[in-house]
């Protein structure tokens, strides 16, 4: 499984005590030789059995076996056999508080957030302070919330691919989604020895292509130099499919040697020659899982050379036409105290990698890493669940332009064995319905709506009969619209479709006010008896602002009206100065000064009633004109309504040609 290319980075030396009972046990041997050489699936092995010949009373040498027993179980991702093993080690008093940490982490793998966090809490309770129990125990408690709140991706396992040992790391070889390699430990691989780190047979790279009817073939494994009898896997490809790079790990003297990236070239459908690919002359440290970038210009990779953040680092390196650039670490926020490995790219040149030094749901949690040109920083986001899940979610593959591929997973596998999943992000479909319609009238058929986005898209759409339009949007887009028709103003209005997660339907009114008739701006308040505008006007005459801009060849009336209360002289005095407040305003805004123009009518201009205000007041009939004479007509409780009604500002358009000549 990967963890074979992974704890061959760092081999620990394994030191227990060694009185057991009468004397050194034979098993206890055994088990330190294999975990000094990495086997720890051996080692677990022969630790299980010196723990069972090791009299309960004996609490200190138990609790240490237990303890090194459950490291080695760690290791290989056995979870469950892992916390029993600590549990152990805790029964028995054993005196690093570390075990609640590495208990924290298995119960995690495990899902088992509630106790998860009550073991993090112990950790800390000797630990305080300690970065990774503080991230853990952070993501105990954000990882319920993230299953609870799934995001739209949808992930299936993959029957095609999966066998009886742990399959991962899919790759397409560049464009061809017909075919798929893949990482696989099945009975196939060559290797007929026993791997001592994972109990399986050495990975090998297999190989899957579709049939006519589109559907996946059984996977044969690569016949070719690339696979040995050793560790060989989690392979990548350039851009254009004709040379992969792969990880191999050979056993020298029944001792593992450090993990190298190799490249092969394709000649047909045969890949040959395979080398060692030479990024560094550091040789005590190891490289593995390279990944070709989208535009084919480096090479990224694992590795614990020094100088990383700590624990497995992502770097990168140029591919040049003879030899491989300088090496450089991605640093941080991507590389962390713990864990990144993985590294894959999709076509529209986003980083994919796993780790298991963020904030996550448990073990390896896949991010998408995005490199901001401008602020010349990554930003890294967790893909959440269903992609991850409380087990070790690493290794995507993309088709090119799509959110779609397969990925790895040991999710519910008590063996911590590794299987392919599916997975694809739906695309979000999103319609915008517009009206277009005179602001005091009918619906506009034939009026112009021009869309930009940010994205480079400009279209025209055109209204129906009854003002309508419809078209469809495109996700995390900002959009401009500009709506036109003859004989109105144009009307501006935006829509964003960043934050759309799901099929929408966006709705948006353009209401144009025409050239030819006087147009009321509306909620435009003044103090009582004075021409000071209230706080409350600003919106309406900020909109009045953004009109104006919008129709850069008009210039206006601005007028005032009062009803016909008072006296007429005070009247048209206070209707000029509030005029003027307006324009005053208008001008602080931006407005160049000649293009407006201050009038106070007093109550000399009553209001004439449109299609639109008999409608909101049935009493009133279209063409009514709201005279003294009139009003004093009707019914008293109706009176007030009418002369609200006068009590209006408008703009009215007197010239379309400004600044064109």
């Amino acid at each position: 499984m990967h963890r074979s290319f992974i704890y061959i980075f760092i081999l620990l030396s394994a030191t227990i005590i060694a009185a057991v009972s009468c004397g050194p046990s034979k098993n206890l041997k055994k088990a330190e030789e294999r975990y000094g050489m990495g086997e720890y699936y051996e080692a677990a092995r022969y630790y299980r059995k010196a723990y069972a010949k090791v009299p309960p009373k004996q609490r200190p040498q138990r609790g240490e076996i237990a303890w090194k027993m459950g490291d080695c179980y760690r290791r290989i991702n056995f979870a469950t056999r892992a916390r029993g093993a600590y549990l152990n080690a805790i029964r028995y008093n054993y005196p690093d508080s570390t075990v609640f940490l590495y208990k924290a982490q298995t119960e995690m793998i495990m899902g088992r957030y509630k106790d998860a966090e009550k073991s993090f809490l112990t950790y800390l309770e000797s630990r305080p302070g300690d970065s990774i129990a503080i991230n853990g125990l952070t993501s105990a408690r954000q990882a319920a919330e993230w299953k609870a709140n799934p995001t739209r991706y949808i992930v299936k396992k993959d029957k095609t691919f999966n066998g009886r040992r742990a399959d991962y790391s899919p790759a397409f070889p560049g464009e061809d989604t017909g075919t798929i390699y893949f990482t696989s430990t099945r009975d196939d691989a060559k290797g007929e020895d026993l791997n001592g780190i994972t109990g399986m047979k050495s990975a090998d790279i297999f190989v899957a292509s579709v049939d006519e009817n589109g559907k996946w073939k059984e996977p044969e494994i690569l016949e070719s130099d690339v696979n040995t009898e050793f560790e060989d896997g989690a392979c990548s490809f350039s851009p254009d499919g004709k040379t992969m790079y792969f990880t191999r790990c050979i056993i020298k003297n029944n001792a593992p040697a450090y993990a190298e990236i190799y490249t092969a070239s394709r000649t047909g459908a045969n890949w040959s020659g395979a080398k060692k690919c030479e990024l560094s002359k550091d040789t005590l440290s190891s490289y593995a899982h390279p990944a070709v970038s989208s535009d084919g210009r480096y090479l990224y990779f694992v590795s614990d050379m020094p100088g990383g953040l700590g624990g497995l680092d992502i770097w990168r390196a140029e591919i040049l036409p003879a030899e491989m650039g300088a090496v450089e670490n991605l640093g941080a926020p991507i590389n962390t105290p713990g864990n990144e490995m993985f590294p894959s790219f999709n076509s529209f040149g986003e980083l994919f990698y796993s780790s298991d030094g963020h904030v996550g749901m448990g073990g390896l949690d896949i991010f998408k890493a995005v490199f901001d040109t401008v602020a010349e920083k990554w930003s890294v986001e967790n893909l959440r669940y269903p992609v991850n899940s409380a087990g070790d979610d690493f290794g995507m593959t993309f088709e090119p332009g799509r959110y779609k591929g397969f990925f790895s997973s040991n999710r519910n596998d008590a063996r911590g064995w590794d299987h392919i999943y599916s997975f694809e992000l739906p695309v979000t479909k999103c319609r915008l319905d517009g009206w277009v319609y005179d602001k005091d009238a009918d619906m506009l058929a034939n009026a112009e709506v021009t869309i930009v986005g940010e994205d480079g898209t400009n279209m025209k759409v055109t209204t129906k009969s009854d003002g309508s339009f419809s078209c469809d949007l495109k996700q995390g887009i900002c959009y401009v619209m500009l709506a036109g028709c003859r004989g109105y103003l144009n009307c501006k209005r935006s829509v964003s479709t960043v934050e759309m997660d799901r099929d929408s339907i966006y709705e948006i009114e353009f209401p144009l006010a025409s050239i030819s008739r006087p147009v009321k701006i509306e909620n435009i308040f003044y103090e009582f008896d004075k021409a000071t505008l209230t706080p409350e006007s600003k919106t309406s005459l900020d909109e009045l602002i953004e009109l104006l801009n919008d129709n850069p060849n008009i210039t206006i009336e601005l007028s005032s009206h009062c009803d016909y209360k008072g006296r007429d002289e005070y009247n048209e005095r206070l209707s000029q100065r509030r005029a003027e407040s307006v324009v005053n305003y208008l001008i602080e805004g931006g407005i160049a000064q000649d293009r407006l123009v201050a009038k106070g009518y007093g109550e000399t201009k009553p209001v004439v009633v449109t299609k639109s205000i008999a409608k909101e007041h049935p009493f009133l009939k279209e063409n009514d004109e709201l005279t003294e004479e009139f009003i004093l007509a009707l019914p008293e409780d109706r009176q007030e309504t009418c002369n609200a009604l006068n009590r209006r500002t408008e703009f009215k358009v007197t010239r379309t040609t400004y600044g064109l000549y």
